[in-house]
């Protein structure tokens, strides 16, 4: 259950909008096959709470090296990257390691609302794919529960045994200058 009233959002809205008016980018930053939910999460959800670190540095929760967006794979202490080298990593890596996974626990993940992809993608990055598969938003959102899938999310939101205030801000409804995952999820939900 959400500590937080969860609901849909102007700014959530519009980043949906912004992201579904695009259709799928072309050239520049985006290969074109990227799925517009993956640009949703990477951009609104994941790249805010993550913050860009260039320098790998220690994370005192998870009890490992990180570097660019959160990313620990292979990440050792004095690791360094570029801007552009981070957002490629996390371009692929969201596409190939988090969003593919869905793919195949979540039924007919592709044509669920792009909203509650996208928050899926989120949760997956920082929980982990495998671990997102197993939960009960996952299971909720397989058989339409889209509203309750949004919701389940929400309980994950501790770390180091205790719950997290950052992490249920980031599972619920976000703070001042971020959106968060159950808020976009929901927005993007038929009425």
């Amino acid at each position: 259950m959400p500590i937080h009233k969860i609901v849909s959002s102007k700014r959530a809205k519009a980043a949906i909008a912004a992201v579904l008016a695009a259709g799928i980018a072309v050239g520049g930053l985006w290969p074109a096959s990227t799925p517009p939910a993956v640009i949703l999460a990477v951009d609104h959800l994941i790249k805010p709470w993550e913050s860009l670190v260039l320098k790998s540095h220690w994370d005192r929760y998870a009890k490992i090296w990180d570097i660019c967006y959160g990313e620990t794979k292979g990440v050792k202490s004095g690791m360094t990257k570029t801007k552009a080298e981070c957002e490629a990593l996390l371009i692929k890596r969201v596409t190939n390691d988090y969003y593919r996974p869905l793919t195949k626990c979540i039924a007919d993940f592709d044509n669920k609302p792009v909203s509650l992809q996208a928050s899926m993608i989120s949760l997956a990055y920082n929980y982990g794919a495998e671990r997102t598969c197993a939960t009960n938003a996952a299971r909720l959102a397989s058989v339409g529960k889209f509203r309750e899938s949004c919701e389940a999310a929400t309980s994950i939101n501790r770390a180091g045994g205790q719950v997290v205030e950052g992490l249920v801000r980031r599972r619920e409804m976000g703070d001042a200058q971020r959106i968060g995952e159950a808020e976009l999820c929901v927005s993007g939900l038929p009425a």
